[in-house]
């Protein structure tokens, strides 16, 4: 086993990045009637890379939000915030070692996405909620503030993505509604949801996917914002949603969803068809919620094509 302790950062000591030599995780497990096996990258309370024969194969020492394995190998997160500090975004490589690091200004940072043009999508929480596009010297050369609500900090946005057409879809969960903005900070398309929005995701027909948390549900939107599918825990055996955080939409064009809150023995992801049948879950028995996942090919490598999550 390699272990690898980067520099302190941020105050909270040795955020130990590790290559494992394929533990099992107890009680962990895939199951699927017809045979698939993904390996992904699971943030949240736990940040780890488990593979398709159900090892863990990657784990940082940290609580994260959002995060991304990279065309290099190395993982971009979005930690989560603790004492004394609002959170921030890293990337490191798979030994450990810290390529680039933002800390927050503010009370959190809630999404991170890597940009073609090499720069960093992040969304900070608190009294000025805002969406900054930044180099990897931390110079933001996109920001603008989000119009939301200031009340509670830590329901103000999730998932935020850049589109293909400049814009930014932003979910923000407490005040159900997922807006697009322009890189000037003005909204120029929202849809309102049933339940606080928590992933939203753009597919190539123009129409967007959004995860609705606690309503349980997952919708898909036209570009009008009528609802032209959705998903329930009532319609599948077991209702066993609770609370829909991350979404991701397979090249195949199945569906997986983090059941984030999952109690004892129900599973905390889960791969559905356009049918609406389960194909694959994700079950750890000792209950670590998974905020955000990125499914991977059998290599813990990204998926050929355009990352819809």
């Amino acid at each position: 086993m390699q272990t690898a302790c980067p520099t302190a950062l941020f105050g909270f000591g040795c955020l130990l990045a590790v290559e494992l030599s394929s533990p099992q995780i107890a009680g962990a497990a895939q199951q699927s009637a017809t045979g698939i096996n993904h390996a992904f990258l699971a943030t949240g309370q736990e940040t780890h890379i488990i593979s398709h024969r159900d090892t863990v194969i990657w784990s940082y020492e940290r609580p994260t939000r959002d995060g991304w394995v990279l065309p290099s190998g190395n993982i971009l997160l979005a930690l989560a915030k603790g004492p004394n500090y609002g959170g921030g975004v890293i990337e490191v490589t798979r030994a450990g070692q810290r390529v680039f690091e933002y800390k927050g200004t503010q009370a959190e940072v809630n999404t991170v996405q890597p940009l073609p043009n090499g720069r960093v999508l992040i969304t900070e929480a608190g009294p000025e909620p805002c969406l900054k596009e930044i180099d990897r010297t931390g110079r933001a050369h996109v920001q603008f503030r989000l119009q939301c609500q200031t009340n509670d900090f830590h329901l103000q946005s999730r998932m935020a993505r850049k589109l293909a057409n400049g814009n930014y879809l932003v979910p923000q969960m407490l005040d159900k509604v997922v807006r697009e903005y322009s890189a000037e900070g003005k909204v120029i398309w929202e849809v309102k949801t049933l339940g606080m929005p928590f992933t939203a995701i753009r597919l190539e027909n123009s129409h967007t996917l959004i995860a609705c948390t606690i309503a349980n549900r997952i919708i898909e939107v036209d570009a009008k914002g009528k609802t032209v599918w959705q998903l329930t825990s009532e319609e599948l055996p077991g209702k066993p949603f609770n609370d829909v955080c991350g979404v991701q939409r397979l090249p195949n064009g199945n569906t997986v969803l983090t059941s984030y809150h999952g109690k004892q023995g129900a599973p905390q992801l889960i791969e559905v068809t356009r049918e609406k049948k389960i194909v694959w879950t994700y079950t750890d028995a000792r209950r670590p919620g998974i905020h955000h996942f990125q499914i991977l090919n059998d290599r813990g490598q990204p998926l050929a094509g355009a990352a819809l999550r």
